[in-house]
């Protein structure tokens, strides 16, 4: 469920009170500062006293009929100096007895100083301008406090449910109607929210447009930065709000409050942003849900060098994240890190042309095998790809040949690089696992042993044959006798009908056992 926010009223400039019912009335002329009409009215204030600067905070529309200046013209200038040193918004000057026509004097002092001074040709009560103005600053003012408190509310209603970062960023990117961007203190993106083709479009040159836009809320860019404890750790950019700015800023503050507060709690998860990140982009490109092209923005903006670049897939089974990444760094190589599903990490490599991809995979994998400590640890690469483009296939590629790995590392010799090649048949059947007829392939051959609820067989079949039929190793590894092992072998081909001495039988039995196997991983 989504709750609406609404927006603030606009504030009111000097321009929009001048065209009020009310003001219209007394025939108001601007005669000097013409170009500062849109300043921001904060009140209106009555005051006859040269000195009205004293009393006076910034924002103000000072209304005066000039009766304690009429006739001195120093204090006539000193007035408007005093009015724009306090940072007023205009001053408006009803003529009459004190002035019949604009003074010059005044006119000529808010023109040097850039204060708007407008008259008003008519007699006009004060009081109407200064309670229909005060009326609307203080329902805006009433809208803010309740805005501010109904986001609070919805997002922090969201983090207490345990609703990912995700979540809450298209919470506020639905109620601000424009992209928004959380990055870190290096402009890296860390999650976006939005419509796709708009995020897209702010993502394809962000490098360039965050330094040089992000700055300025005048074009809608309203930023807000995260951070606690006196240390800032990024921002949470609105890109392009549309709407009014106090409202953008006021949901910027309390989005980046929420993000905090998120943060602080973990947000249920054990991943940083960083790694969420590098998550939902690596498994987007595995998917193939979303056309490579479109991901192409959310790399680059991740921080991964795209252009003119070596890809090299890699995939490590029950690898450690922060090993991974940390080898990365050692090596000083660019790269994306994440975890997928079934405790497969992606590694997404970005090279130079002129680097050399195999030598460099084989140093990534010397080294994390170093670190872990483990001679069994196993990288599976992909051929490296120049386009962009071909990196799901890539990723795919490697996901499949750590999928074979997982089944075959425990009887084979494999190296610290796996490629598709060294899979052998073991790839092969797990590419075609799926397929109906490899399935009734495997039923079929199986048949015998499957429908046993004696497992102790199947082990002994899967062990002796991955052996290469070394009946004395199977003996070993099962911890029997070799009569007792002659024993369940001659009960397997019982069951299954075959003589495992014909290497013809032998083969069939062993590919219906890979696929029943991969089918079952």
């Amino acid at each position: 469920m989504t709750t609406t926010f609404g927006t603030l009223e606009p504030a009111l400039s000097v321009r929009q009170v001048l065209t009020l019912e009310r003001v219209l009335a007394g025939e108001p002329e601007v005669v000097a500062g013409a170009a500062q009409l849109d300043r921001p009215v904060r009140w209106v204030h009555v005051a006859e006293a040269p000195d009205v600067g004293v009393m006076l905070s910034g924002g103000e529309m000072v209304l005066t009929t000039g009766v304690l200046l009429a006739g001195d013209e120093e204090k006539q200038a000193e007035y408007i100096r005093s009015l724009h040193r306090a940072e007023a918004a205009a001053v408006v000057l009803g003529l009459g007895r004190a002035f019949p026509a604009p003074p010059d004097v005044m006119r000529r002092a808010a023109e040097r100083c850039g204060l708007p001074m407008v008259v008003l040709h008519r007699p006009f009560p004060f009081a109407e301008l200064t309670e229909e103005v005060q009326a609307r600053l203080i329902r805006r003012k009433f809208a803010a406090v309740s805005l501010s408190e109904s986001v609070r509310t919805a997002l922090t209603g969201l983090i207490t449910a345990g609703a990912p970062l995700q979540r809450l960023l298209d919470e506020v990117a639905q109620h601000s109607a424009c992209p928004v961007v959380v990055t870190n203190l290096a402009h890296r993106v860390l999650a976006t929210a939005g419509e796709r083709p708009a995020v897209d479009d702010v993502l394809r040159d962000w490098e360039r447009i965050s330094r040089q836009a992000g700055g300025s809320e005048g074009d809608g860019w309203i930023r807000a930065e995260l951070g606690g404890r006196g240390e800032r750790w990024g921002q949470i950019v609105l890109c392009g709000h549309r709407g009014d700015t106090a409202t953008g800023r006021l949901l910027a503050d309390r989005a980046a409050e929420a993000l905090v507060l998120h943060r602080m709690l973990g947000g249920n998860s054990a991943h940083t942003w960083e790694e969420q990140s590098a998550q939902s982009l690596l498994t987007d490109l595995v998917s193939g849900v979303v056309p490579a092209r479109q991901l192409l923005p959310r790399a680059r903006a991740a921080g991964l060098p795209v252009n003119r670049r070596t890809f090299v897939p890699l995939v490590v089974r029950d690898g450690d994240l922060a090993q991974l990444d940390r080898v990365l760094r050692m090596l000083g190589l660019s790269g994306l890190v994440a975890e997928l599903a079934d405790e497969a990490t992606a590694i997404l490599l970005s090279l130079a042309r002129d680097q050399d991809a195999e030598a460099l995979t084989a140093h990534f994998a010397g080294r994390l095998r170093t670190e872990s400590g483990s001679t069994r640890t196993v990288v599976a690469a992909a051929d490296p790809r120049i386009a962009w483009d071909d990196v799901p296939a890539g990723l795919r590629e490697a996901q499949h040949v750590a999928d074979a790995v997982a089944d075959s590392s425990a009887a084979l010799d494999l190296p610290a690089v796996v490629r598709l090649k060294d899979v052998h048949l073991r790839g092969l059947i797990r590419l075609l696992r799926d397929d109906p007829h490899v399935q009734s392939f495997a039923e079929r051959e199986l048949d015998g042993l499957l429908c046993s609820a004696d497992d102790d067989l199947l082990s002994v079949l899967r062990t002796y044959l991955a052996t290469g039929r070394n009946k004395s190793r199977t003996a070993q590894l099962h911890h029997v006798s070799r009569p007792a092992l002659y024993r369940r072998l001659e009960a397997i081909q019982g069951r299954l009908g075959v003589d495992l001495d014909d290497f013809e039988q032998a083969a069939s039995v062993h590919i219906a056992l890979l696929a029943h196997d991969a089918q079952q991983g």
